[in-house]
C-alpha cells in the first residue's frame, strides 16, 4: 500500500527506489497476489461452509462494493482535478490524467464509466480486481471436479492473452484496452489463491531453489534498472527484445518468473509463519494490510493532492520527504479508523 502510493504521486523522486526500478514485477504483483491469498481465506471459507449460492452470493456483494469504490474514486479524482486548475508548465491538472475527454463529453463517458468500456489508466487496478472475483466462483468448482482443471484454465485464459484475444476496451474513441488485462493477471490472484487453499503445494525451503531465486533477481535488474540501461545500449536493446515478456498488461512470463523468485526469498526470510517479523512496525503494517481496500482508496485519491501541492511547494527533498510521510501517515490513519469503526464501538 506503501508503495502503490508513492508510485501514484506525479513526479516523486522517492518512486526511483521503489521494486519496479530494480525487477520486473512490482507492487502491482504483490496486491494481485496477496488478495489472492486474502480471497482465499475470506472467500473459500465460505464455500467450505456453505456451498456456492453463498459463495457466489459473497463475491457479487463483494464487486458490488469495489465497483462503487471505482465511481467514487473517479469522481472525486476528477474533481480535485478540476479544483486544482493548472499546473506550473501551463497544462491543466485535468489534461494530466487524461480526462480532457471526460470533461468534454460527460453524459456518453459516464456511461462508459459505469460499463467499464472507459477505464482511464490512473483507475484500472479497480475494474481488473472485479473482472477476477468474478471468475472466482468458476475456479472453486473447477477444483472440485479435478485438482488440476483450474490451472488449465489459468493458463489458457493467460495464453489467450499473450495473443491479445482477450483485450477489453478502454475507451470508445480508440482501441486501446484496459491497461491490466485480468485475464492475464488472474494467473497470479490465483496462484496466490490455490496456495493459500492448499490445492498448489508450497514449494520447501531448498538451498539451490534459494540460490536460482536470488540469481534470478539479481540477473534481471540490468535489463530493468534504467542506470544499467544508460550505461550500455547492450542493456536498453536486450530490454527491448524481451518486453513482451515483461509488457504489464498482459502480464509477461518474466514478471510472474521474477515475482516468484522475490516471494520464495520473503517467505523463508520472515520464518515459519512469519516468525522472524516482530515490532510497532509490522504491527502497524499489519493493520494497515488488514484495511487494504480502502487504504488503497485512499493513497489513489490522496496521491494527486500531494503532487499538486508539491507542485506548488517546490520539489525539494524535504518537501518531498514532507509529502510522502504525510501521505504514510494518512494511510495509517485510515487503516486504524476503519478498523475502529468495524468494531462498531457505539455497542459498547
Amino acid at each position: 500500500m506503501l508503495i502503490i502510493l508513492l508510485a501514484h504521486i506525479p513526479n516523486n523522486n522517492w518512486a526511483l527506489w521503489i521494486p519496479a526500478r530494480f525487477g520486473f514485477s512490482d507492487a502491482t504483483e504483490m496486491f494481485v497476489f496477496q488478495s489472492g491469498m486474502a480471497s482465499a481465506v475470506a472467500f473459500g471459507s465460505t464455500f467450505d461452509r456453505n456451498g456456492p449460492v453463498a459463495l457466489i452470493a459473497r463475491v457479487a456483494q463483494r464487486i458490488w462494493q469495489i465497483f462503487w469504490a471505482h465511481i467514487a474514486v473517479f469522481i472525486t479524482v476528477t474533481a480535485i482535478m478540476v479544483v486544482a486548475g493548472t499546473r506550473y508548465d501551463g497544462v491543466t491538472y485535468v489534461e494530466s490524467l487524461n480526462l480532457v475527454p471526460f470533461m468534454q463529453n460527460p453524459g456518453q463517458l459516464l456511461v462508459g464509466l459505469l460499463t467499464l468500456t472507459y477505464v482511464p489508466n490512473y483507475f484500472d487496478i479497480l475494474p481488473m480486481y472485479i473482472v477476477i472475483l468474478a471468475l472466482m466462483p468458476a475456479m472453486i468448482l473447477a477444483s472440485k471436479i479435478h485438482r488440476f482443471l483450474p490451472f488449465a484454465a489459468m493458463i489458457t485464459l493467460w495464453l489467450a492473452t499473450q495473443f491479445e484475444l482477450t483485450q477489453l476496451p478502454a475507451e470508445p474513441w480508440s482501441d486501446r484496452p484496459w491497461f491490466f488485462d485480468p485475464f492475464g493477471w488472474q494467473l497470479l490472484f490465483f496462484t496466490g489463491f490455490f496456495l493459500m487453499r492448499g490445492t498448489l503445494p508450497a514449494p520447501r525451503f531448498d538451498r539451490r531453489l534459494m540460490g536460482l531465486a536470488v540469481i534470478t533477481l539479481i540477473a534481471t535488474i540490468p535489463f530493468a534498472w534504467v542506470r544499467f540501461q544508460e550505461m550500455h545500449p547492450f542493456f536498453q536493446m536486450t530490454a527491448a527484445r524481451i518486453a513482451p515478456l515483461t509488457d504489464k498488461t498482459d502480464f509477461g512470463l518474466l514478471r510472474f518468473v521474477h515475482f516468484m523468485a522475490l516471494c520464495y526469498i520473503a517467505v523463508h526470510l520472515v520464518g515459519k509463519k512469519g516468525s522472524r517479523l516482530r515490532g510497532p512496525a509490522v504491527r502497524v503494517l499489519t493493520v494497515v494490510g488488514q484495511q487494504s481496500l480502502a487504504v488503497f482508496i485512499t493513497g489513489i485519491v490522496i496521491a494527486q493532492p500531494i503532487g499538486i501541492a508539491l507542485d506548488h511547494a517546490g520539489r525539494t527533498a524535504s518537501a518531498e520527504a514532507i509529502g510522502n510521510l504525510t501521505g504514510f501517515g494518512v494511510l495509517i490513519g485510515t487503516a486504524y479508523l476503519l478498523r475502529w469503526f468495524k468494531s462498531s464501538p457505539w455497542k459498547s
